[in-house]
């Protein structure tokens, strides 16, 4: 017998101003009104554009704001926690005190416990703390409450890659339901198993997770283009439809990634082994003419703490340069030495006396609120010099996926995401060929990271990128600097899943990819017992494994690409039910493999 939800919106409508943001009562005041049901163990992605009120419903579901209209009901005892984007820390001295304050703070040893995993003090004072350490603080707090159900607004902002590792494990083990925000698609991929999509005011609901959100989201898109031509608002709809450009948009995308990928390859012939953390120097001149920083033997110590060891790299020009690592690990130090910024204690850099940079840092200089776009942009005028071509100011924002409408707008009524986006368009138009972005995919919605991949395909200068988006990375770079805190730099031809693979040591308790898996999932395969010499059984194994996953990889990615149909749940509940669980059980068996080839890869390699 099916459970009952434990959290209900029917009929719920908010009017924001003279608009309503969903759920008008009369006709062309919005879309229908909004039913929403959350059911025991749910693991929900919520997605949508900057400005569709993604966040606006997490706080109806947590009953912080009153809707207009509709009825909300929740299981009797439920505890909803909201992990907010960015919480005010202002009234409370410590990182402690925020997180024990109210009637419904957790117990103090649940927040230590959780502080001592994520590696956070908590008497840190909040005035001076980190934005990482700020989202550490909140995540201790939300865990610590013991929830019913968790609604997560960018739960993986200003963390990095070991701490969104441990909470992504957490989330894997926790029986309870999630609501997510996100732009971190790694993250959406692995650990959600139902979409929630707001646009234009209508709420959707799939019941795939996140890896079929983009097959889901085409085939509305071209199902509304076809039905466009049997309606009055034809016209209109076929407009969005040129204007979202789905279907293109991912043509261009495959483009890029193959252009990427070829980038890629011809890199990887110019690194040796990665423990030298050398860039391996081509005889012909023609490389070093092309090379626009070169380093040599650099390191850095602080405190007697040896940050960067003598390290050697030289940076081309139209390279993209990932730097990933955790917190502390060295990566803004790196990047700060490469660019001048500061000095190394031993080595020299020289860079091209052409050289000309432009930075965008994860603290996003804080644009004028009374200031309009237009004078951000073009300094009040109509035009702007987009590195050296003459462009409408309005024609230029359509580039960055804003209403031109907007040109004369302040500042300060646009959404964080918004204004996140408009600081790129500025920073973008200015003539550079070296770019340097230090985080620059928070408060970033999916649909402006896929505009700044294609900014960045299309520049042609060189990249450097500080990152904790591994879908990013992996979708941008065409060398991977990996920090591990040693003071020790990876040199890998490729992203973050490059970087990934190929680290000679793997983290321990690292979380796996589950979405559509079962938390009773079965174990893994036991390791095959140390020894420098496999067995028949391990050698067929290392050999046979690695097609055996891709076997896996293409039937989930069709079973996945099944799914997408709307049509298929109403239609065929009994394929549905079955499709899904044989791509359960498929990312179970992928999940044993990879682990089982892994060990046995080490035992080679060893």
């Amino acid at each position: 017998m099916a459970q009952p939800p434990i959290l209900s919106w029917e009929g719920l409508g908010l009017q924001q101003g003279a608009r309503w943001l969903f759920g008008g009562p009369q006709p062309g005041q919005g879309a229908e009104p909004i039913d929403l049901h959350v059911m025991p163990g749910d693991r929900l992605a919520l997605i949508g554009r900057n400005g569709a009120g993604k966040t606006t419903l997490l706080k109806l579901i947590d009953d912080r704001i009153e809707a207009d209209r509709g009825t909300r009901r929740v299981k009797p005892n439920m505890r909803i926690v909201f992990l907010e984007q960015d919480p005010d820390f202002s009234a409370f001295e410590t990182l402690m005190d925020f997180a024990l304050h109210g009637d419904d703070a957790p117990e103090i040893y649940e927040v230590e416990a959780i502080a001592g995993q994520l590696g956070i003090d908590m008497d840190t004072p909040s005035a001076t703390a980190s934005g990482g350490e700020r989202r550490r603080a909140a995540i201790a707090r939300a865990l610590g409450q013991d929830p019913d159900l968790l609604l997560l607004d960018e739960p993986t902002n200003h963390l990095d890659l070991s701490a969104i590792d441990w909470l992504e494990d957490w989330l894997s083990r926790y029986k309870g339901a999630f609501i997510t925000i996100s732009h971190d698609r790694t993250f959406l991929k692995r650990l959600t198993r139902a979409t929630l999509w707001l646009d234009r005011g209508t709420l959707r609901r799939k019941e795939v997770g996140f890896g079929g959100y983009d097959a889901w989201e085409e085939s509305v898109y071209a199902e509304e283009a076809r039905a466009a031509h049997k309606m009055d608002a034809k016209l209109k709809l076929e407009a969005h439809w040129l204007e979202r450009g789905v279907t293109a948009r991912r043509k261009r995308n495959q483009g890029r990634l193959e252009k990427l990928y070829k980038m890629r390859e011809a890199r990887a012939s110019m690194i040796t082994d990665s423990s030298t953390a050398k860039l391996k120097l081509a005889n012909d001149g023609d490389f070093k003419s092309k090379s626009v920083i070169v380093a040599d033997g650099i390191s850095k110590t602080y405190d007697g703490r040896a940050i960067i060891k003598p390290f050697s790299l030289r940076i081309q020009r139209g390279d993209r340069i990932g730097f990933v690592g955790s917190n502390g690990a060295g990566k803004t130090t790196l990047l700060r030495m490469l660019t001048g910024e500061l000095a190394p204690d031993s080595g020299t850099i020289t860079r091209a006396s052409t050289l000309t940079g432009v930075m965008i840092d994860q603290q996003r200089r804080l644009l004028e609120p009374g200031a309009t776009v237009r004078d951000i942009l073009a300094e009040g005028g109509d035009w702007i010099d987009v590195r050296g071509a003459r462009t409408h100011v309005q024609a230029y924002l359509k580039d960055f996926l804003f209403d031109p409408k907007i040109v004369d707008t302040r500042v300060g009524i646009l959404s964080g995401g918004e204004r996140s986006r408009l600081l790129l368009a500025r920073e973008f138009a200015r003539p550079a060929n070296l770019l340097v972005l230090d985080e620059p995919t928070n408060d970033l919605d999916l649909e402006t990271l896929d505009l700044l991949q294609e900014v960045i395909s299309d520049f042609d200068g060189t990249v450097l990128i500080v990152s904790h988006d591994r879908d990013f990375l992996d979708k941008t770079v065409t060398v991977t600097l990996g920090l591990d805190g040693s003071g020790s730099v990876d040199i890998v031809a490729g992203g973050y899943a490059d970087w990934e693979a190929k680290r000679s040591k793997r983290v321990v308790g690292k979380s796996r990819p589950i979405s559509e898996v079962a938390p009773t999932a079965a174990a893994p395969a036991p390791a095959p017992p140390k020894s420098t010499k496999l067995s028949y059984k391990d050698q067929r194994d290392y050999e046979l494994l690695p097609d055996r996953i891709e076997e896996l990889e293409t039937a989930i990615s069709k079973g996945e690409a099944i799914l997408a149909d709307p049509a298929l749940f109403t239609a065929d509940p009994q394929r549905f039910a079955t499709i899904s669980k044989g791509i359960e059980n498929a990312r179970m068996e992928k999940d044993a493999a990879e682990i089982r080839w892994l060990d046995l890869a080490e035992l080679v390699e060893g």
